[in-house]
């Protein structure tokens, strides 16, 4: 046997081993998803460590990337090493034990994705640019880019599915409204990301493509209307439960985001602000509010989520008609929203977990355990709570290395008002030419991005004037020349100098 035969075996009987201890199916009984057995702390170690590497190390790690950080490399391999720790920890766990589930599955595609990005990443490390490394390259980075931004949301559906398999959930007839619920919660929540990238960075973006916001909204809703009007009920079966509600709700999604799409244009094709996407988040809001359920705890649960999602459309409402009134932003940058801004996209977060968190045998699993409707709504709001949080720290980073303080046009301390300094002070030298298309508030005129390239010609600019200019130090310095007098060097009289008195 040779060598590389020996190696194949050692590994074939590390991952047979590794597969065995995640699943031993013995303990299962006959027709259950999950054993008896506690959750162990090798366990819980596990579910810390993914949720802590894939939920929050890897965003900041893309974060960083995207804005060229210093702190990439060092974070991605933080996140790549607590990985794969904690990948072999829920394979060695002596706890708990699952029949064969979604969430197992599907974490050697994301383990996967993770050492493809692991190995695009030192391949662009070692920059090597001659030949035919030169050619492929540019692909190499968009697949590594991609590869990135791709992985948060494939995270998150890992966490879901691991928080189902934990608890054995989604499995028979439960599996159709275990899906409706973590779709549409999951959606919603991504609603609320969205909403809140292009308040805090997007409105650059969404200038240069020319459309309102609402024509995007509006074009996601008509195609999620389509999907549920045809999803939602097993067409030629009897119509059972609420398929009628959950049909007709698609309906009205897609006739309202085909009316959304017509009003986000001006007749002139500019771009227009229109009020369908809050008024279908409003209906749908209500819709769900009403939902009959089984368990009084359901109920309340939906209800609560319902209102949320009804108090998301009329703020979203007011913010369009009342605060902006129908501007697209109030500040060029949006760095400056208003601070009834953030609540529609954080209604949307709250909306999504309490969505999330209302499917049948988890209302059954907490009616069992007598937990009440109130403490179940506010540790959902908490954890939207938390994740707007975590967004907007995200949104801070890039934004504080897409927009450094140190690229705008900072007012120059000799350019001080006739009544500080005097009139006979020297004028100030005027501003580079480089920088004549920002206005007086340091916004960018005309919606004009600056690129990169243009930042750092602007920063140059700026250093080569300032040599130039004279401190308030050198001025007093400076010796004003003097007049010879027109008599010659003698006395000045008391016509001459009025400040003389005649006594002196």
């Amino acid at each position: 046997m040779g060598r590389f035969d020996r190696w194949a075996v050692l590994a074939a009987l590390l991952f047979t081993r590794a597969a065995l201890a995640h699943g031993d199916h013995e303990h299962i009984a006959e027709g259950e998803a999950t054993s008896e057995d506690p959750i162990d702390t090798i366990l819980w170690l596990h579910m810390i460590l993914m949720g802590f590497a894939f939920g929050i190390i890897f965003p900041l790690g893309m974060v960083l990337g995207i804005t060229r950080s210093r702190w990439h490399v060092p974070v991605q391999i933080v996140g790549t090493i607590i990985a794969v720790l904690a990948y072999f920890l829920g394979h060695a766990h002596k706890g708990r034990q699952f029949a064969t589930n979604i969430h197992a599955s599907f974490a050697t595609s994301l383990m996967l994705m993770l050492v493809v990005q692991v190995v695009l990443g030192v391949y662009l490390k070692l920059h090597l640019s001659k030949g035919i490394h030169g050619r492929i390259r540019r692909f190499f980075v968009l697949a590594h880019s991609l590869v990135g931004k791709v992985m948060p949301v494939v995270s998150w559906v890992q966490m879901l599915f691991g928080g189902i398999a934990a608890l054995g959930f989604c499995r028979g007839d439960h599996l159709g409204q275990c899906a409706a619920h973590f779709i549409m919660g999951s959606a919603f929540i991504a609603y609320g990301i969205l909403l809140t990238v292009v308040l805090m960075v997007g409105q650059y973006w969404l200038r240069r493509t020319g459309r309102s916001q609402e024509f995007f909204d509006s074009l996601v809703i008509a195609l999620w209307g389509c999907i549920n009007t045809f999803t939602e009920h097993r067409w030629g079966t009897d119509w059972v439960h609420n398929d009628l509600e959950h049909t007709a709700m698609g309906i009205i999604w897609w006739c309202a985001g085909l009316l959304g799409i017509w009003m986000s244009r001006k007749r002139n094709g500019r771009p227009k602000r229109n009020l369908i996407p809050g008024i279908v988040i409003f209906f749908t809001g209500y819709a769900m509010s009403s939902h009959p359920q089984t368990l009084m705890i359901s109920s309340m649960v939906h209800s609560v989520f319902g209102y949320t999602l009804m108090a998301a459309g009329v703020t979203r409402i007011i913010e369009i008609s009342f605060v902006l009134k129908d501007r697209s932003t109030l500040s060029p940058d949006g760095s400056d929203p208003n601070s009834f801004q953030y609540l529609p996209p954080f209604l949307l977060y709250a909306s999504g977990f309490l969505f999330m968190g209302a499917t049948e045998e988890q209302m059954q699993l907490l009616n069992d355990a007598g937990v009440s409707h109130v403490a179940y709504v506010l540790i959902l709001y908490s954890m939207a709570f938390i994740l707007f949080l975590f967004v907007h720290i995200l949104l801070h980073i890039y934004a504080a290395h897409a927009w450094p303080e140190s690229m705008k046009v900072k007012p120059n301390p000799q350019a001080r008002s006739a009544t500080e300094s005097g009139a006979d002070r020297p004028k100030a030298r005027r501003a580079p030419s480089s920088v004549s298309f920002l206005n007086t508030n340091g916004g960018l005129l005309n919606g004009h991005a600056r690129s990169a390239s243009e930042a750092q010609q602007v920063q140059d600019a700026e250093a080569f004037e300032l040599q130039g200019l004279i401190s308030e130090d050198d001025e007093e310095e400076v010796e004003t020349p003097k007049v010879p007098h027109p008599m010659g060097p003698q006395k000045a009289t008391d016509e001459e100098n009025p400040l003389i008195g005649k006594d002196t």
